[in-house]
């Protein structure tokens, strides 16, 4: 039999009982954890001078190195500036417990510190409030909605979103358009993300993207949060990139008067 010869009729009960139901279940939850979210943040800690200019000179030299190949900057002055950093990362200048004394090398930061366990289980918390609501609305609609189908879509798809919408449904002779209660779900977590930033703003607890960038395989290579920094390492890759930085240099201002002349025709090509 073809999809094509298939005819669903749905009962409005299903509209009633289940679209609606897990629609405003999956709002509720979403400004619900961004709230509980906003409650268990701890208010930032004071950061000490030293500590905010440790961190600024690696925003600085960033910034430099992505605007290197087409630089506002002169010539002379890029490279009075990446020269100038490259020599405070290397002699330390910029550590907030200062450059090292002799040959001793800097002491990396204690993982340990009770400082920055405050901030690795302020990131749990998070994480927790992130998973445990979404597990147990997707544990709800397997054990009360599974194999339901709740809407058409008014669109054609084609057959490669068949897997996709119709989770925990085993008919292949179904039109592709029909949704599932399980593909439901995944819609919604994945579609609500607007509808929360015009509630709660753009900077919102509810997205649930920020659940993929908090998985351990968004972060990869990145420093989980709450664990100190070395910013002695961070310094000299930080220097070798910069060098790297200024064979690529190009100013965005070079030849600029031949080309506004040439392109206005006030200067003809040789």
């Amino acid at each position: 039999m073809s999809s094509s010869t298939v005819s669903l009729y749905l009962d409005p009960q299903i509209r009633d009982w289940v679209l609606f139901p897990i629609t405003l279940v999956m709002i509720l939850v979403g400004i619900l954890r961004h709230y509980v979210v906003v409650l268990l943040q701890s208010p930032p800690k004071k950061q000490t001078r030293e500590a905010i200019r440790e961190q600024r000179a690696i925003v600085r030299s960033q910034i430099l190195r992505a605007t290197s190949a087409n630089s506002p900057a002169p010539p002379q002055f890029y490279t009075s500036i990446s020269r100038h950093l490259s020599q405070a990362f290397a002699a330390g200048t910029y550590l907030k417990d200062g450059p090292p004394k002799g040959d001793a090398a800097p002491t990396p930061p204690n993982p340990m510190d009770p400082a920055n366990m405050d901030g690795m289980m302020s990131s749990m918390k998070t994480q927790m409030v992130m998973m445990v609501p979404q597990m147990v609305i997707m544990g709800w609609i397997n054990f009360f909605f599974q194999g339901f189908v709740l809407i058409k879509l008014p669109f054609p798809l084609t057959l490669g979103f068949k897997s996709m919408l119709q989770r925990g449904i085993e008919t292949p002779d179904m039109d592709v358009r029909w949704v599932s209660s399980l593909s439901w779900y995944f819609l919604n977590f994945f579609g609500l993300n607007g509808l929360y930033r015009l509630i709660l703003g753009g900077e919102n607890s509810a997205d649930s993207s920020r659940d993929m960038t908090a998985s351990p395989f968004a972060t990869a290579g990145a420093a989980p949060p709450g664990v100190p920094q070395d910013f002695n390492k961070l310094f000299k890759v930080e220097r070798d990139n910069l060098e790297f930085s200024e064979g690529l240099y190009s100013w965005v201002g070079a030849n600029v008067e031949e080309r506004v002349l040439r392109r206005h025709g006030k200067l003809q090509p040789q």
